[in-house]
């Protein structure tokens, strides 16, 4: 799905982790927000992220943070929302980086 594109990548870090270095095309969403991040509506998500808001029958919702312990409450803050089909990246940032090589 990275590769390809077809993905809808929210980091759930904290800003200055995110300024630090991240994947490319997340999205810095904290997790502290998340909550009131995904309930805002379509106009004021795009607003807010510059990004399509995500639906909630989307399969391609993916949160991800340094090694995964925040990309699963995140998961779970997105699921007791409606996002059903959400998934979470386990090995976060702290892989990717090892698989890419940076």
């Amino acid at each position: 799905m990275l590769s390809t594109h077809d993905i809808q990548l929210f980091d759930v870090r904290n800003p200055d982790e995110y300024q630090a270095g991240h994947i490319p095309d997340a999205v810095n969403m904290p997790l502290g927000s998340l909550d009131e991040s995904l309930k805002l509506s379509p106009e004021d998500f795009q607003q807010k992220f510059a990004v399509k808001a995500p639906g909630k029958d989307d399969d391609n919702l993916v949160f991800h943070c340094q090694s995964g312990r925040r990309s699963a409450k995140a998961l779970d803050v997105a699921r007791q929302l409606g996002f059903s089909r959400a998934r979470h990246y386990k090995g976060g940032y702290s892989e990717w980086v090892e698989q890419e090589g940076k």
